[in-house]
């Protein structure tokens, strides 16, 4: 291993090592500048060329998760979220039925408008009801958070890893969702039963009454708007139109307007977000430019081909190291050369999204629940959700590498 080896190995575990663990705080780092500095480092220093650097970034994916920002920030100004969710919860007449109606809200939801967007909304209405019925806040927000995962793992616009899967795989939407929704249905029902073991007392025979919450007023011609343009992007996505052309075309729809200002609409989108995944397409890359393309190919196939349940484990566990989103960057460039690369592509998909339930820091949309909660006073804190968040982990990839042992 020559010395631009060594750094560029370097700066690589640096940068990977940053985006896990989530900032460098001495530094005032997030994801998005470790992602972003450490991608600038490796075309500095010669470990992969700006012309290589550029053919690196997946426009489509970026541009797929463009246009569901915009989507979504219509939707969440409009107050269909709000609206939508605080009907479905108002219906509950127990513990039991709430934490379903929670669970299954937030699965549906996330599969189509982002697990991230479905708990920003969610989780300060959870907060609210449980604590006006005088109920213990935690159960919920870890259903809640756990149930968005799982959902989003149905579909490829659920999440950002699926997004990459969808894009590198060339899976149409609905082939897509027809193998995943099974298992995320079930790791569904899962949850329900794991956090009503753990948390005997608070889903006992209770029943309580209506639950009252401040009316919601849309504002109608963006809901109307909002609701239509998502209808028609998602049957584009059916009838096998391009994922990031229809996304697109339902993002132009809605930015034809004389109501509302663009400028509100672009204050909805995450740049962050877009600049850590053009970076993390850099910085994966580099691995192969650099040098290493063969010796991870060496190290990861042979727990891909091994057994379904080699491979779904080995890469729920890399999820956990350097998060999902580089799990499946790392993947990418191997699983095309494999004997059955859509069985591979679809497991990886599972295996990553399920492996966001692990730990309290086993995914960006876990976090946002336990910030959100902190702020209203609720603590969530790392062993708590482990109790529930292990076992619903556990069990939702035993059902999702059965299932798809049992498929192929």
């Amino acid at each position: 291993m020559n010395l631009l080896q060594t750094t560029s190995l370097f700066v690589i575990a640096f940068t990977l090592y940053g985006i896990a663990v989530g900032s460098y705080p001495a530094f005032r780092m997030n994801r998005a500048t470790i992602a972003l500095v450490g991608a600038a480092v490796l075309i500095f220093i010669g470990a992969i060329s700006l012309e290589q650097a550029y053919k690196a970034v997946d426009l489509n994916t970026i541009l797929l998760l463009f246009a569901m920002m915009i989507i979504n920030g219509n939707l969440r100004i409009s107050g269909f979220f709000k609206l939508v969710t605080a009907r479905i919860i108002t219906i509950a007449k127990s513990p039991r039925q709430l934490l379903a109606l929670i669970i299954i809200s937030s699965g549906f939801f996330s599969a189509f408008f982002l697990n991230d967007t479905i708990v920003i909304i969610f989780t300060p209405l959870v907060i609210e009801v449980t604590l006006a019925l005088k109920r213990n806040p935690i159960p919920y927000l870890v259903a809640l958070v756990t149930s968005a995962n799982i959902g989003s793992s149905a579909t490829i616009i659920g999440n950002p890893q699926n997004m990459i899967i969808g894009v590198s795989s060339g899976i149409s939407f609905s082939k897509y969702a027809l193998y995943q929704t099974a298992p995320s249905l079930i790791g569904l029902l899962i949850t329900w039963i794991i956090i009503t073991m753990i948390y005997r007392k608070e889903f006992g025979s209770l029943y309580f009454e209506k639950i009252e919450l401040p009316k919601v007023r849309p504002y109608k011609p963006l809901f109307i708007k909002s609701i239509f343009a998502s209808s028609l992007m998602i049957i584009a996505f059916f009838l096998g139109v391009s994922i990031p052309l229809a996304a697109l075309g339902g993002a132009s729809l809605l930015l034809i307007t004389r109501r509302l200002k663009p400028e509100r609409v672009f204050q909805e989108i995450d740049w962050a977000l877009l600049v850590f995944f053009a970076a993390l397409f850099i910085v994966t890359k580099s691995i192969d430019t650099a040098g290493f393309g063969k010796f991870l190919s060496m190290t990861l196939e042979p727990l891909i081909t091994q057994s379904n349940t080699s491979f779904a484990v080995s890469s729920s566990i890399l999820s956990n190291v350097v998060s999902n989103v580089p799990a499946v960057l790392l993947y990418r460039p191997i699983i095309p050369n494999l004997p059955n690369p859509e069985q591979a592509w679809l497991i990886l998909g599972m295996a990553t999204t399920f492996a966001g339930n692990l730990t309290l820091i086993g995914s960006v949309a876990n976090l946002i629940v336990a910030e959100t909660a902190k702020k209203h006073f609720v603590k969530l804190s790392f062993v708590e959700y482990l109790k529930s968040g292990l076992l619903i982990t556990i069990l939702s990839l035993a059902v999702g590498v059965t299932w798809f042992t049992l498929i192929f």
